[in-house]
């Protein structure tokens, strides 16, 4: 069984996507809305193809690292598929620059888009055997905290889903920034406006 992860901010589309994608249970789906927590899962899930919509990320990406990091956990073993919601240039000249050279209009029709999958599928080449697991970048209650954040929750809120401090609270989003490479606790939220 192939998997895929999906990235998407677009709840609906990454649904639709698993949905439609899943019609013959012959995927294995998982999906994320955070560009984050995408490398993570592609660190620790090793899928066999990511199908991502960088462009739906296009007014909150922070920098061009976000999108090195995708690439980087890819790496030689898992193809990268992109799908364009809207033209933007800095990215498409970004991953252009990487070699991509599977990006598809989410306007191609879903015939097309299944040949495109399994090409992809198709010419992935074989994990090496002598591939050692990575460890994670974040532990997994960083990643929840993380989570949580992201989704804009307070520092209170955190502590008692956590069970833990509100000063622990700091002290994890301190170490995250510290090891996500984040300038300060309001990156996150800022948008980047071109």
């Amino acid at each position: 069984m192939h998997k895929i992860l999906l990235i998407d901010r677009c709840h609906y589309t990454r649904q639709g996507f698993k949905n439609w994608l899943n019609q013959n249970n012959v995927f294995s789906i998982s999906e994320t809305d955070n560009l984050l927590l995408a490398r993570e899962k592609i660190i620790q899930w090793r899928p066999n193809l990511v199908i991502a919509d960088f462009t739906s990320f296009a007014n909150s990406l922070h920098n061009i690292q976000q999108l090195s990091s995708i690439y980087s956990a890819c790496g030689t073993s898992i193809r990268l598929m992109l799908l364009n919601s809207m033209r933007h240039e800095m990215i498409e000249e970004y991953c252009l620059s990487q070699g991509s050279r599977a990006l598809y209009s989410k306007t191609v029709p879903l015939d097309e888009l299944y040949a495109a999958i399994y090409k992809q599928l198709s010419a992935r080449p074989p994990f090496n055997p002598g591939w050692q697991l990575t460890s994670p970048l974040l532990t997994l209650r960083e990643e929840r905290i993380l989570k949580l954040w992201t989704d804009k929750a307070n520092n209170d809120f955190i502590a008692d889903m956590m069970g833990i401090s509100t000063k622990t609270v700091y002290t994890y989003k301190r170490n995250i920034r510290m090891k996500l490479g984040i300038s300060n606790r309001f990156s996150l939220f800022i948008e980047q406006h071109q």
